[in-house]
């Protein structure tokens, strides 16, 4: 069964060769975009390992908006076009890590063919009641201009709600940003939004839409049955704030115990032990 690992880089070369090594399998390609923004002279060496290749296009990605929902789309484009017949593509950020062997990792995704991988929560959830404005509100993220934030104020000052199209039931949540997605669904997913760029140009004006749309789009569709709400990541939220805490060596057992295929987030530069101590564990 052969699988794609998407990666999102933007920093940390060392620790991105790192995670490449790890995910390393004969049956495993590694696609790596890398943001536009980052000089691509420290991670060209990478492109000299086996099964490890760039996305062809570039995209320069903004925390919070549309470009990030994009720039998976157009490498799941990429990645459907390749001679290989990817049953599963699997998204990464360059500071995720596998924390159970490649054998254990290809076993399961070969025991769930056609299923994809996608944790998230339907509107109602305690998630959609402290983020509804992130969809129901006008936000100008991707735009850099002189008074955004103004014009963004007024437009929901003088505008009503917000209400997204095509979707009858929308989804998302905080452990949904990464995921991983059998073929049925990544053409699925690339198709319907070609066919409706509508609802393209909605998800444009709000924030954080790669936690809600590409979720609310398969779970609205005929592959819904296939969707299996569990994105395979260890993610510890226990700190507050915007981003999940840094894992270290004292994680470890919540690690070795957790049934999860991947863990996030990982940082060389605050302890490489825990990355040496998955490695022998994995061997």
């Amino acid at each position: 069964m052969k699988i794609a690992h998407l990666i999102l880089a933007h920093k940390a070369p060392q620790q991105l060769e790192r995670l490449v090594r790890a995910l390393a399998h004969p049956e495993a390609d590694v696609f790596i975009h890398l943001d536009r923004k980052a000089d691509i002279g420290p991670f060209a060496a990478l492109q000299e390992l086996p099964h490890v290749l760039f996305t062809r296009r570039r995209f320069d990605v903004r925390w919070g908006g549309f470009s990030l929902t994009n720039v998976v789309i157009e490498s799941l484009r990429e990645i459907l076009q390749a001679p290989a017949a990817y049953e599963c593509i699997n998204l990464l950020s360059g500071e995720d890590y596998p924390i159970k062997s490649r054998a254990v990792i290809h076993a399961f995704f070969a025991q769930h063919r056609g299923h994809s991988f996608v944790e998230c929560e339907p509107e109602g959830s305690a998630w959609w009641a402290a983020n509804r404005s992130h969809v129901s509100e006008y936000h100008l993220t991707e735009y850099r201009f002189p008074g955004r934030y103004f014009v963004q104020h007024w437009l929901n000052r003088l505008l009503p709600p917000r209400t997204a199209p095509l979707l009858p039931v929308l989804y998302g949540g905080n452990m949904g940003g990464w995921y991983a997605l059998s073929r049925e669904s990544a053409t699925y997913l690339v198709g319907y939004l070609d066919a409706h760029p509508r609802l393209r140009r909605f998800f444009q004006l709000t924030w954080g839409s790669d936690e809600v749309l590409i979720h609310s789009i398969l779970l609205n569709s005929p592959l819904a049955a296939t969707v299996v709400n569990n994105n395979l990541r260890y993610i510890d939220w226990s700190g507050g704030g915007h981003s999940p805490k840094v894992l270290t060596r004292h994680d470890l057992p919540r690690l070795v115990a957790s049934s999860r295929l991947y863990a996030r987030k990982f940082d060389l530069a605050v302890d490489a032990t825990v990355l040496d101590e998955l490695d022998q564990l994995n061997a």
